[in-house]
């Protein structure tokens, strides 16, 4: 018995099962796509905060560069800088706005200035006006003229009304009352910072005040 041929297989039906094929293949990374939008981040992009508020991109207030708090010293507090104009070479400088005493010196190098130290002041009822003086005299020990015993006095200014400016530091660790009634011209330390400015300015050694 004779064979019947089923013929050629017509075009048009195998490129459309290929058609069906790249669809089924487009739909199935459309989803994933879409899958991969809805699912959260493991972890903010770096510089990003985290929606928690934990983020650590260097923001402000996280003491990284640029932030709030950051910079030299990893966000601990800065000492006061020298006050501008406050004259130049070796010198005590103190700020009477600040209530706070720079120790300035020549660098070792001679390429410019150095603060050897500074530290807190506390001034009593008068302050001294504003300009360029130097230590004058030098007493280890006395009674103050608030009557209090004090150490490492130096002092480098006498006004017209007999009001005695100086340096100096209570025995006992007090200090003085800015509101006194009695009008004196003491600038007292702790006793640690009276001793580093006891070796730092012998008689002679310029004394800057500024506002």
């Amino acid at each position: 018995m004779a064979r019947h041929s089923s013929g050629p297989r017509r075009p048009g039906a195998f490129v459309t099962a290929l058609t069906v094929a790249a669809l089924g293949v487009v739909a199935f990374f459309a989803y994933q796509a879409s899958a991969a939008d809805d699912r959260p981040l493991a972890s903010p992009p770096t510089g990003e905060s985290s929606s928690d508020g934990s983020g650590r991109g260097g923001g402000e207030g996280d003491g990284g560069p640029g932030g709030e708090g950051g910079g030299a010293g990893g966000g601990q507090d800065q000492e006061p800088p020298l006050p501008a104009d406050s004259g130049t070479g070796k010198r005590v400088v103190y700020s009477v706005g600040q209530s706070r005493i720079w120790l300035v010196d020549i660098a070792a190098d001679g390429t410019g200035e150095i603060v050897e130290h500074t530290h807190e002041a506390f001034p009593s009822s008068v302050d001294p006006p504003p300009g360029e003086y130097q230590v004058t005299s030098a007493t280890e020990q006395t009674i103050g003229s608030d009557g209090v015993p004090i150490e490492n006095v130096l002092v480098f200014h006498a006004a017209a009304d007999a009001t005695v400016f100086g340096f100096s530091s209570a025995t006992d660790g007090s200090t003085p009352d800015p509101d006194a009634q009695l009008r004196t011209g003491a600038v007292r330390q702790s006793r640690e910072d009276g001793e580093l400015m006891w070796d730092f300015a012998p008689v002679g050694t310029p004394v800057v005040v500024v506002p």
